[in-house]
This record gives structure tokens, C-alpha cells and sequence, in this order.
């Protein structure tokens, strides 16, 4: 089914405007998901379990690492159909307090000489409330969830920086309730003047006034990939003294260098990179992050994930989790249990029993190898 979809589905999804393809296949994904005999046979040919995978993280357990990352599903209309695709969690979002139908079209370009995505959305969600609304139909169901769901809240366009602290505060309170996780989206290039908020100052104030109205659920914030060290410094430092349970590493990026795309194909296509770019990069920003913080500050590793082999050199970076977004598009719907298989085959030629045991190991290296040459 992956060659399937890779030589016959793909390229005819490729053939549409990309946000048309998107709208098309999310719409046939909604009606599967009413139809539980069809949910059913997705579920036995998407998911792969393995007891490698299971892990715990952020207090909840979790079927496998790999979860969907946000973005995807912006207004929670999927939740009950993310477990059945093989994922073992799924963010939210990204969810403001104000509805917004985001930027001027078009807003979303494949690059696939580059397997990456541009995209310029802005944030197109229908509201913090709307959104409760909907996950509270599912109250019912939502003690047996098959998987821990995040869900990451951003700043409103018409909300002014000034008022991002009170702008958070009202995503945040409709939305808590449902949350395994919350996660502080301040990195988005497509918000004007949204990057501001990871200035030490501005996430201070920010974190400040946001964690103790989480109470109990957990908190992260979702960062750039063009944080330098002395960036990601304070991000870890404020996130100790705030109590934070994680960090995102990382966002879509505005850089275009090395591309193997012509550059007139680009004209016009301003917004967030992601996919195959952004993979070294990310894996740079997590080990740091990983380092600083002696590898206690779980990190959700994101960005260039098309396979087994990139999950396993998140792990192995400082990653406790990884998520999937360009790679889910160019890969297709088996694509997430083709690398969970990967990721196990990974692990048992290195000898680990799970996981847990890999986290980190190549930036503890890194970091030994250092402190050997300084030694000498």
C-alpha cells in the first residue's frame, strides 16, 4: 500500500493546488472515521505495536513515540481517528482565542525536488471556544482514549504583543480540560511579530503569568530552529525556573539555503520550510537543548521525520518524542507504521531492549568527545 499511494494516489494529490489535495483528503478521512468497520481495516493495516515503543511520558503512557504534529488537525475534527492511522499521540492545533480564517491564498506549497512543504497558513482555526466545544462532545469517550492528545495554542493576529499574556490566557482556560499536554506555540513565521515572544524577557512574562494556569497539566513551548546557543540557553533556564515539562524542537523555518528547487519556482512562496531541510538542523537544536539541560527536560523532537532512521537519530539527539507532518504527506497513511517497524529494527541492532535506552546517546558522545579534547 505505500508503493500504492507513492506511485498512483500521490501524484494525483500532487496534481491539486496543495491545500485543495489537503481538503480533499481530510474530508475522506471524516467519513472513514464514521464508518467504524472502515476505521477497523485502517487500523490493522496502520498500526504496529511493539513493547520496545510503549513509553511513559508527561505522566501518560503512550503506545509508540510517533505522534502527529500540529497543524494537521487545527480544529480537533479527527481525534477519535489518529489512533486508528497508528500514531501514539496527536497535537492539536494550532488554536487561537479568536477565529481566524489565516492568510490570503494560496498558502501552502510542495517542494518536492526537496520532499518539504511551504506553508503560510497563519493560523486558520475556528477558536479556542468552538474547539472546547467539539472535544466536549467526546466526553464520553474521553476517559478510554486510545492515545494522549496535545494541544498547542497561539497568539490571535488582532491581538497586539502587548496582549499576548491575556490572548494565551483565554486559549488556554477553554482548553485545558482536554489536554494531556499544552503546548505554547511562540515560533510560527507566520503571525506577525509572533518570534518576538521568545525573547527572554517577553517568554517570561509569558511562562510566568501560564504555568500556574495549568495547574496540573503539563506545559511546553514550541521554539524556532534559528535560536542560537545562547538562545536556547534561556529557553531551557526559563523553562527550569518556570516548571516547564518540555520544549518542541522545532517549528518550520524561514531559511532557504541549499535548496534543490529553482529559485523561480519560489517567487512568492514566503512562510515556514518544512520537511528534508530542516532535518539537520532540528537534530542540532534538540542535542543542544538535550545537553543544557543534562537530559532532563523531555524534548519533542519535529521537523525532516520521513523514516525509521530519522526518528531513531531524533531519539538518539535528545528526543523522548517525535512527530510526523511533511513526512505523513509525502509518505502516505502506512508510512507511520513503516517507521515505528524501522525504528524497533533500529533499536535491536544496537543492542537496546527500549527506547528509553536510546535517548540521548549521540549528544552524551558529543558532549564526552569535547570534554576529552579539552582535556588533552
Amino acid at each position: 500500500m505505500v508503493e500504492l499511494y507513492r506511485s498512483i494516489l500521490r501524484p494525483l494529490l500532487f496534481r491539486l493546488d496543495a491545500e485543495e489535495s489537503h481538503r480533499l483528503a481530510f474530508k475522506a478521512m471524516r467519513a472513514a472515521n464514521r464508518l467504524p468497520l472502515v476505521k477497523r481495516a485502517i487500523a490493522r493495516q496502520c498500526r504496529y505495536r511493539h513493547p520496545s515503543l510503549i513509553c511513559q511520558r508527561f505522566g501518560q503512557r503512550f503506545p509508540n513515540p510517533l505522534g502527529l504534529a500540529a497543524g494537521f488537525d487545527k480544529n480537533a475534527e479527527l481525534v477519535t481517528f489518529w489512533s486508528a492511522c497508528g500514531f501514539g499521540f496527536v497535537e492539536l492545533g494550532t488554536i487561537t482565542a479568536v477565529p481566524q480564517p489565516g492568510n490570503d491564498k494560496p498558502r501552502l506549497f510542495r517542494l518536492p525536488a526537496d520532499r518539504a512543504l511551504i506553508n503560510r497558513m497563519g493560523f486558520n482555526n475556528d477558536g479556542a471556544e468552538v474547539v472546547a466545544a467539539r472535544l466536549r462532545k467526546l466526553s464520553p469517550i474521553w476517559p478510554a482514549r486510545p492515545l494522549p492528545i496535545g494541544i498547542n495554542i497561539g497568539k490571535s493576529k488582532v491581538a497586539p504583543l502587548e496582549a499576548a499574556t491575556d490572548d494565551y490566557l483565554a486559549s488556554l482556560r477553554a482548553l485545558v480540560e482536554f489536554a494531556d499536554y499544552l503546548v505554547i506555540n511562540v515560533s510560527s513565521p507566520n503571525t506577525p511579530g509572533l518570534r518576538e515572544l521568545q525573547q527572554r524577557d517577553e517568554l517570561e512574562r509569558l511562562l510566568g503569568a501560564l504555568r500556574p494556569a495549568c495547574r496540573q497539566t503539563p506545559l511546553l513551548v514550541k521554539i524556532a530552529p534559528e535560536l542560537n546557543d545562547e538562545q536556547l540557553a534561556d529557553v531551557v533556564e526559563l523553562a527550569r525556573a518556570h516548571g516547564l515539562d518540555g520544549i518542541i524542537a522545532t517549528n518550520t523555518t524561514t531559511n532557504r539555503a541549499n535548496l534543490q528547487t529553482e529559485e523561480i519556482e519560489l517567487v512568492g512562496q514566503v512562510g515556514g520550510l518544512s520537511g528534508r531541510p530542516l532535518k539537520e538542523r532540528s537534530l542540532r537544536v534538540i542535542a543542544t537543548l538535550y545537553r543544557l539541560s543534562k537530559g532532563e527536560l523531555p524534548i519533542i523532537g519535529v521537523g525532516g521525520l520521513f523514516d525509521g532512521n530519522d526518528a531513531y537519530d531524533a531519539i538518539r539527539a535528545g528526543a523522548s518524542l517525535v512527530q510526523l507532518y511533511t513526512g505523513f504527506v509525502y509518505g502516505g497513511p502506512l508510512v507511520v507504521r513503516q517507521i515505528l517497524k524501522q525504528l524497533v529494527a533500529r533499536l535491536r541492532a544496537d543492542g537496546y531492549e527500549h527506547i528509553d535506552e536510546a535517548i540521548g546517546v549521540d549528544a552524551a558522545e558529543s558532549s564526552e568527545s569535547r570534554s576529552s579534547s579539552a582535556d588533552l
